[in-house]
């Protein structure tokens, strides 16, 4: 389920609001034209100006029933040990992007994962929620 809505339910929403103001100002900074690799670098400064905690490229365990596979997948942050970003540098968000962000959030158990799209002239961004 995803959501864009400001009711007072509004998960992590101080988080949120900080999250895509650093990614607003990276966007400003280096507009549109880059690769996801420069813009995740220019991320993780503007995370540490801001005061913003995160863990870059955090690795994702996937299990088989009780197995571990070997197959790992990295989010991009995990920033407050609780919101997932991924980012993307794409024309538009697309549904696998969002089907990628609910299979993180099911792998780390969590509730919440920001989609951030550099790729368009404006910032792209998306709340997906797993409940």
């Amino acid at each position: 389920m995803d959501t864009n809505d400001s009711s007072q339910d509004y998960l992590y929403k101080k988080e949120c609001y900080s999250i895509v103001g650093a990614c607003m100002a990276v966007q400003n900074e280096l507009g549109s034209a880059f690769l996801e690799p420069v813009y995740q670098e220019a991320l993780a400064l503007e995370f540490d100006k801001r005061k913003i905690p995160y863990v870059k490229e955090r690795r994702l365990e996937v299990f088989y029933k009780d197995t571990l596979l070997e197959k790992k997948y990295y989010a991009d942050f995990l920033c407050y040990d609780k919101i997932i970003l991924e980012l993307k540098v794409c024309k538009d968000l697309a549904p696998q992007h969002t089907a990628q962000a609910l299979n993180y959030l099911s792998a780390m158990k969590l509730n919440l994962a920001l989609l951030v799209n550099f790729g368009s002239s404006r910032l792209q961004w998306k709340r997906i929620i797993q409940t």
